[in-house]
C-alpha cells in the first residue's frame, strides 16, 4: 500500500508538463511500452530531455524501462500508478458512495476501452 511519502514523490514527479505527457503517453501505449525515440517524438522532447524526465519518473516508481536489442523500451508502472489512484481514493466516500461514483465510473469505462491489450 502506498504511503504519503511515496505519493508526494509521485505527484512531485508528475508536476511537470513533459513528465505528465510521458506518463499519459505510456499509459496509452499499454503494457508493451514504447521505444525511447518514439516516446520522445510523441511528447515533443529531445532524447536527452526524455532521459532526464524519465529518470525522475523512474525514481518516483511511475515508469520502468527494459532493453530490447539496441532499444530502450519505457513502460508505465501500472501497479504503482494504481496504488497512487488508490491512495487518493482510499478515504473518498466516508460512507457516501455517491461521492466516489463519478471516479469509479470513469475508471470502469477506461478499463473496458483498454481491453484491447489483453487480446
Amino acid at each position: 500500500m502506498m504511503g504519503e511519502r511515496q505519493a508526494v514523490a509521485a505527484f512531485a514527479a508528475l508536476g511537470q508538463e513533459h513528465r505528465m505527457r510521458i506518463v499519459r503517453q505510456l499509459v496509452t501505449a499499454g503494457p508493451d511500452g514504447m521505444a525511447a525515440g518514439m516516446l520522445a517524438e510523441a511528447v515533443g522532447v529531445s532524447g536527452t530531455n526524455l532521459s532526464f524526465h524519465v529518470k525522475e519518473l523512474t525514481h518516483a516508481g511511475l515508469v520502468t524501462s527494459r532493453r530490447e536489442g539496441r532499444s530502450i523500451i519505457y513502460s508505465a508502472a501500472y501497479p504503482d500508478l494504481s496504488e497512487l489512484i488508490q491512495f487518493l481514493m482510499r478515504d473518498c466516500c466516508q460512507g457516501r458512495p455517491e461521492v466516489c461514483a463519478p471516479a469509479v465510473a470513469a475508471l470502469s469505462a477506461c478499463c473496458k476501452e483498454t481491453s484491447r491489450w489483453t487480446s
